[in-house]
């Protein structure tokens, strides 16, 4: 039967008609329709198409957006992918079955299903009796007030972690070296690897130098480790990579919404931690958009630690460089999946994470 109402939607990645594999829980943060279609049934199916064209205006994909969930090859010939409206095309039925609209003997169950900006669900009617659920759509509040009452992420702000000489330190070792445009982790068969992707614009630099690691280790352990254990519940005992960010206007910068532990070679990540050196910037705050719109900024030498399992953006640059140290947090079970994951690739764990 289809999820009921508070039920987390099945995250999955699947391929839409202009990309080979669209990761579902990147949509979250606006109000999400699936359209759950029969694999024959083209009058069904026609008649389903006809109300999401009628509607189209609806889906501006700020505060909804829809996909159609394809089994008709046939009909996915003519998909295309436009704003706010795209279609997956589930020829095997894996995204069928995970929902409850295709039952494990063959038996379909078409359905409307609409979820919350957090993709948890809101309700669902059958696909021939639409008519009440794109009543309730055109009535539908922003995303960030779906809940009734203001929402805050879970998110732990740490002032006081860096003084303003280490801060001015680190933003002088990114300046003397420039730092290198950086991409993003992607799994390719059995490992994980970097490519670069208009997902992210920013430049690193890494701290080398062993004494500086160790002051900027002392300094995580006595002041921020602390309270992640009494906000968050975590013992972090171990730090991923020592990283000077630089998210520059000048370059576009910007990190469009991703979540930071959804590879082979990132699992071992808890949480992360986003530093910032300067304040002398605009834009480049982070937002965490499965609880609204509302954006987060930690004063110079303060930080902010959140779940790697959160969706997460840092906003468009709009003026100014914004200076940010940015490690992850992990324990001792998260070091033996890390170590577990460089036995597979055949490399020491460290090495495994490039």
């Amino acid at each position: 039967m289809p999820l009921s109402p508070g039920e987390s939607a099945p995250w999955f990645t699947a391929p839409t008609a202009s990309n080979p594999e669209f990761v579902f829980d990147t949509a979250a943060g606006r109000f999400v329709l699936l359209a759950f279609l029969p694999a024959a049934d083209g009058e069904a199916s026609g008649a389903a198409l006809k109300i999401l064209a009628a509607n189209q205006a609806l889906f501006d994909d700020q505060r909804l957006c829809a996909f159609v969930v394809l089994r008709d090859p046939a009909m996915a010939a003519t998909a295309r992918d436009m704003r706010g409206l795209r279609w997956f095309l589930d020829f095997e039925g894996t995204v069928s079955r995970l929902y409850g609209a295709l039952q494990p003997d063959g038996a379909e169950q078409p359905f409307w299903m609409l979820l919350d900006p957090a993709l948890r669900v809101i309700g669902h009617a059958p696909l021939d009796r639409p008519k009440p659920l794109f009543n309730f759509l055109a009535r539908l509040p922003s995303p960030g007030e779906h809940a009734g009452v203001p929402l805050h992420a879970p998110v732990l702000i740490a002032p006081r972690v860096f003084e303003p000489e280490l801060c001015a330190q680190l933003i002088a070792l990114h300046e003397a070296r420039g730092g290198q445009f950086s991409g993003v982790m992607r799994d390719a068969g059995d490992r994980t690897v970097m490519v670069m992707d208009e997902l992210k614009k920013r430049r690193d630099v890494l701290v080398e130098d062993p004494g500086l690691q160790a002051a900027l280790r002392e300094r995580l352990e006595r002041r921020l480790f602390p309270l992640i254990k009494r906000a968050l519940g975590f013992k972090a005992t171990r730090i991923e990579r020592y990283v000077v960010s630089c998210y520059d206007a000048a370059d576009g910068a910007v990190f469009h919404p991703h979540r930071d532990h959804t590879t082979m070679g990132t699992a071992h990540r808890k949480f992360a931690c986003s530093l910032n050196l300067n304040d002398d910037f605009e834009g480049g705050d982070l937002r965490f958009a499965e609880f609204g719109p509302t954006t987060c900024r930690p004063p110079a030498g303060g930080a902010v630690v959140f779940s790697c399992a959160l969706l997460h953006e840092a906003t468009p640059m709009r003026a100014g460089r914004r200076y940010a140290f940015l490690p992850f947090f992990y324990d001792e079970a998260g070091a033996e999946v890390l170590r577990a994951y460089g036995e597979r690739v055949g490399a020491p764990a460290e090495a495994a994470l490039g």
